[in-house]
């Protein structure tokens, strides 16, 4: 197999806090979850790429500039970075539904990612908390589509199904990657 793997993460409900029914508009506002860190950390001394796969569609809404949105991911990343484990990655749909061809559940952002850098996708994991999360990366033929618990509806069934990005890193760990 070709390429390297990476860890795929869904943004709102993985990387932060899920902000409801509504956008996390500024950076004030973006809060990491509890794991993050050391989950992303592994990954990273594991040699896979970290990128993040999400839809972002408040900015197609005009309730954020694409420029909010880039603050909001500069901020991440920085402080990602302070922790030794910033995205290789980022690809973010920005589209209102129905207009695009890169929304999810289509795996055009894992797509892109795996021909841009070189990752494999089947010896890839996702980590989602939505339906569209786990069918994107059932669609690109990901390896783990692992979906992290949260109260959302569960019509899309997942490879791994945990509470806690903590419970995430203990399953990741305790496979035998090749």
């Amino acid at each position: 197999m070709d390429g390297v793997p990476a860890l795929f993460l869904d943004r709102d409900g993985v990387v932060n806090c899920c902000p409801g029914d509504g956008y996390v508009r500024t950076p004030e506002e973006f809060r990491f979850m509890p794991g993050i860190f050391p989950l992303m950390r592994w990954a990273a001394a594991q040699g896979w790429k970290l990128v993040l796969v999400t839809n972002q569609q408040g900015v197609g809404k005009g309730i954020m500039s694409a420029a909010d949105l880039d603050a909001i991911h500069g901020k991440m990343q920085s402080e990602l970075a302070r922790e030794a484990a910033p995205f290789d990655a980022i690809y973010a749909c920005t589209h209102l539904a129905g207009t695009c061809s890169c929304r999810k559940p289509s795996p055009d952002m894992i797509t892109r990612a795996c021909r841009e850098h070189g990752i494999a996708a089947e010896r890839s994991v996702l980590i989602g908390d939505a339906d569209r999360d786990i069918a994107m990366a059932r669609n690109a033929g990901v390896g783990v589509a692992m979906r992290l618990l949260g109260g959302r509806a569960e019509e899309e069934a997942a490879d791994v199904r945990v509470h806690t990005l903590e419970e995430a890193l203990d399953w990741l760990r305790r496979q035998e990657w090749v």
